[in-house]
């Protein structure tokens, strides 16, 4: 009889996103090769790459699935249509961006956390610079009442003490476990997005309906980084700073959407005066132009989004970040 982490591990599906990843998407694959607990399903859904970097990739994974797309989808829609490809009995979704790197005990830790915490239905790694290994990127995503999003302990030396494990708002979406179920429930990421802050998005949305996310310290992976959309570039900041005013007005809950609003306002004017400084006016100015066209549509969400909530506005404010200075200088990073 299988043990219970061959029960639950048959279970996930490991989803892979690629877009010109090059040679990380093979180094990507070949890490899930050295799995102490082998994923039950690996899809990698390529968004009509230029590069040939899903080229034999049976090489590195001999049952890998390849999805090729002839057209550039987006990170979000992407991953939501190799969801809806997964097979019946998957009941866990493993995301793993094609520059993520994971240890070979990644789905092992991830296995044993769902096994002794039921109650989570979604579950972050640790992840690590992968070009500076000593280096956390992130341990979970924050969220803070203005909308502001970053990294947990971004940029921190490794030696930094962490608990082991955390609630956390939401994990970073470069290399994090969802229930199917509840991915489905909340319908996956929103396509709207293309890329960028869907991960918070989904995470906000799974909070609403009443689910908790855990980090799992010991669930550590390599992640290098906005490799193929550039960190810092025009790409990553007008889809970064237009999807957080979308995230905002979509998830933000009752009372606190108009307590807050004077933050979250004062937040977007700082940030076009941050990027305006550092030559990057236009598409900051761009980004904010049309999430504001956009909140029409965001509004329509947002009804069909609160009419299903089940968190309490306390379960909300508990998951929050209140800091009185948040991290400001911190803003362009995460969208890297």
């Amino acid at each position: 009889m299988p043990d219970d982490k061959s029960i639950v591990n048959d279970r996930i599906c490991v989803i892979i996103v690629n877009w010109n990843a090059g040679a990380y998407l093979k180094r990507c694959v070949l890490s899930l090769s050295k799995q102490t607990v082998p994923p039950g399903e690996v899809i990698v859904v390529d968004n009509a790459s230029t590069d040939s970097s899903a080229d034999g990739l049976e090489e590195y994974y001999p049952d890998v699935k390849v999805v090729r797309l002839n057209q550039n989808i987006g990170f979000a829609a992407a991953n939501n249509y190799a969801a809806r490809l997964t097979s019946g009995d998957c009941n866990w979704l493993a995301l793993l961006n094609p520059d993520a790197f994971p240890e070979p005990d990644w789905l092992e830790s991830l296995t044993d956390a769902v096994r002794m915490h039921p109650e989570y239905k979604f579950f972050g790694s640790r992840l690590m610079n992968a070009n500076q290994p000593s280096m956390i990127d992130g341990t979970g995503d924050i969220n803070h009442i203005s909308g502001l999003v970053w990294r947990d302990s971004h940029e921190n030396e490794a030696n930094v003490s962490m608990s082991k494990m955390k609630e956390i708002f939401s994990p970073c979406g470069a290399a994090a476990l969802y229930s199917k179920e509840a991915f489905v429930e909340a319908n996956g990421f929103d396509e709207d997005y293309f890329c960028y802050v869907e991960d918070v998005d989904l995470g906000f949305r799974l909070r609403l309906l009443g689910y908790r996310c855990l980090f799992v310290q010991e669930s550590l992976v390599y992640h290098i980084g906005s490799a193929t959309t550039g960190d810092g570039s025009d790409f990553s900041i007008y889809h970064g700073h237009r999807n957080l005013v979308w995230t905002y007005f979509k998830n933000m809950p009752g009372v606190f959407f108009w307590l807050f609003l004077p933050l979250h306002i004062l937040l977007n004017f700082f940030s076009i005066i941050w990027f305006g400084l550092r030559g990057k006016f236009s598409v900051i100015l761009r980004s904010k132009v049309d999430a504001f066209r956009g909140i029409p549509r965001m509004w329509k969400k947002r009804r069909a989004i609160q009419k299903k909530r089940k968190a309490s506005l306390k379960d909300i404010w508990r998951a929050l970040d209140k800091s009185i200075l948040p991290r400001f200088t911190k803003i362009r990073k995460r969208f890297s």
